[in-house]
């Protein structure tokens, strides 16, 4: 099983990461060369490209010119500990024990506009890029036409054919992704509270469900469909009467 998520806007790179363990993203030359766009760009031009304000414009304008390779510990931090979200506080990374480190590693996968995809424990450095953002590399137009051949082999060449790909990255994110072409069982679990007695898909709650059913799935060890729809946290459950596709598992509360 392998799982996808999406990277968080906001970033912690200021409390004790509880491990040594790390590693080096695997595209980093591509990384480089969207970089390379980057900070050319002045704060102006930021604040139109990814509709910002002028200070966040400013704060990310000073990310792009600090950006300098090697990673290391001491310039960088790992992934799943440097994202700050709805997702990452359900996914609650600095309480998963030590032993499972390896599980979360394994299984999954951050989709980032300027990393491509990380593994838990990849060195990054600050940064805002969403997948979204109509930036031109080369010839390439978007990051969805730079990054989709590269991220979807890449998830192949990590998978066996019918494997499952545990989709729980937001739509902007998983489109950078060739669905078509990857060679795995894709389930797309749905979150659903009620509000107004009608069911509905509530961001912020749906993404912090998004990051317990990842910390539950590598927890429990599950491996098949019938696992995923035992996720049973934060007042969810599976609903099997509004599942209306196998592949789109749908929990309520």
């Amino acid at each position: 099983m392998k799982i996808v998520i999406s990277p968080a806007k906001s970033l912690d790179f200021e409390t004790k990461v509880p491990v040594d363990q790390h590693s080096i993203p695997s595209f980093l030359k591509e990384t480089e060369r969207i970089q390379k766009v980057m900070v050319k760009k002045k704060p102006r031009s930021l604040m139109k490209l990814m509709d910002i304000s002028a200070s966040l414009a400013e704060l990310n304008w000073e990310r792009n010119q600090n950006f300098s390779l090697p990673f290391t510990p001491e310039n960088a931090r790992q992934a799943m500990y440097a994202f700050d979200g709805d997702v990452y506080t359900g996914l609650d990374s600095y309480t998963i024990a030590e032993d499972k480190l390896a599980d979360v590693q394994e299984k999954l996968r951050i989709l980032s506009g300027l990393y491509g995809i990380l593994k838990p424990l990849d060195l990054i450095q600050p940064y805002r890029l969403e997948m979204g953002t109509s930036l031109r590399i080369g010839r390439k137009k978007n990051l969805y036409e730079f990054w989709k051949p590269i991220l979807t082999n890449a998830l192949n060449d990590e998978m066996e054919d019918g494997e499952m790909l545990v989709n729980l990255a937001s739509n902007e994110y998983f489109t950078a992704l060739d669905s078509k072409k990857l060679k795995a069982k894709i389930i797309t679990p749905v979150f659903k509270d009620w509000k107004n007695d009608k069911l509905k898909v509530l961001s912020f709650f749906a993404k912090k469900a998004r990051g317990s059913m990842v910390r539950y799935l590598i927890v429990s060890g599950a491996e098949s469909i019938e696992d995923i729809r035992g996720f049973a946290e934060d007042g969810y459950q599976f609903s099997r009467e509004h599942t209306l596709k196998e592949d789109q598992p749908v929990f309520i509360r």
